[in-house]
């Protein structure tokens, strides 16, 4: 499920990205942080499913939930870093022209 979600995100961003009209958002930040992680659930599926063998594709409905909880909140911690990123770069300058 986490594999999942992070790569529905991913997917999702990229064709945000693609359809920009400017760059005003940083999209490829949050493009990069969602296929990063897309990336690194995809090494640990590949690795769970070598120790696991056909197990894997029967999981318990509690590690489903668990799993789509952990994916819900790499989500929200990506959004939080790029909130963050966004506040820091403000490519608009509305962080700089409220301060002044």
């Amino acid at each position: 499920m986490t594999l999942l979600i992070t790569v529905i995100a991913a997917v999702i961003t990229t064709v945000l990205w693609y359809n920009r009209k400017n760059n005003d958002m940083q999209l490829p930040v949050l493009m990069f942080m969602f296929w990063g992680a897309f990336l690194m659930w995809l090494v640990d599926a590949i690795f769970e499913y070598v120790e696991l063998g056909a197990a894997y594709f029967t999981p318990a409905v509690e590690d489903m939930i668990n799993d789509s909880f952990l994916g819900l909140s790499v989500i929200a911690l990506a959004l939080v870093i790029w909130v963050v990123y966004l506040l820091i770069k403000d490519p608009k300058g509305v962080v700089r022209k409220s301060l002044s």
